[in-house]
Parts: structure tokens; sequence; C-alpha cells
């Protein structure tokens, strides 16, 4: 299943795309000025990629409570849930700019907010906590397998 992965913001929308092997990817953020060039950016892709749910960071407050900014994300919602016509999932997006940005100085990657790849790479952590739980966390090659890859 092809799932795009929202971060939503009022300014900038961090998109990640996830397929069937489980692996959340980030995308370049829709960081247009007007709202209706982001929302064609996320059209472009759905449809370049056929995406088939959609899955969006919903800010609960830290005791779990809907707060102003969840009701933010529900009006994206309704917005685009008729546009594209496909289901839409709301995943706990608690703390994900933070981790996301906590990778980034790991890396040693260094993003002007303007850019939107941090709100893509938190895109990126909502959507790999959706792809395991619905498919499990990604295989990896067992070290203890002897694999000669010359």
């Amino acid at each position: 299943m092809n799932v795009l992965g929202i971060d939503w913001g009022e300014k900038r929308i961090g998109l990640a795309f996830g397929d069937a092997l489980g692996v959340a990817t980030p995308l370049p953020a829709a960081i247009q000025a007007k709202k209706r060039e982001r929302l064609a950016q996320i059209e472009k892709v759905v449809h370049e990629r056929r995406v088939e749910a959609i899955v969006v960071g919903y800010p609960l407050n830290m005791n779990g409570s809907v707060g102003f900014k969840a009701k933010e994300v529900d009006a994206f919602i309704s917005e685009i849930e008729p546009r594209f016509g496909l289901p839409i999932y709301r995943v706990d997006e608690r703390l994900s700019s933070q981790v996301a940005e906590g990778q980034m100085r790991e890396l040693k990657l260094k993003a002007e907010r303007k850019s939107g790849e941090l709100d893509s790479r938190a895109a990126a952590l909502i959507l790999q906590d959706f792809l395991e739980q619905q498919l499990g966390p990604p295989l990896l090659p067992d070290p203890e397998d002897d694999l000669d890859l010359r």
C-alpha cells in the first residue's frame, strides 16, 4: 500500500512516502506561499505515487487531550478528504518535530526552517510509526546470516 505522510503546518506541510516495504522516506515539503499551491503539490504527489491512504500527524496535547492545534488539523483533514477521496488516518505526533530536530543534529545536518526539511523528516517519523503499527518493523538482514555479497 502506498501511503503519504503529512506533518501539517500553516505555512509548511511536511511530506513523506511509504509503501509495502514499510520504510518512510521524506519528500520535499509543500512550502509555497499560497495554500492552494501547497494543496496542488500534495495532489501531484498523490497522483504520481499512486497514494492509497494518507496519514496525518495529530498534535494532541501532552495529556492526550485534543487542543487548538489538533482542531486545526481536523479542519485541514476535512478540506483534503473530499478532494482526494482516500482513507485518512490520524497518528499521534507528540514530539515528532523535536525528535526530527535531534536526528538532524546527530547527523550534523542544518536545515533552514523555511526549507521544510524538518517538517518532512517529522512527517517521515509519523508515517514510520503508522507503517510499523500496520506492517510491523521493517525487516533487516540477520547479522548471523553469512551473506557473501562479493
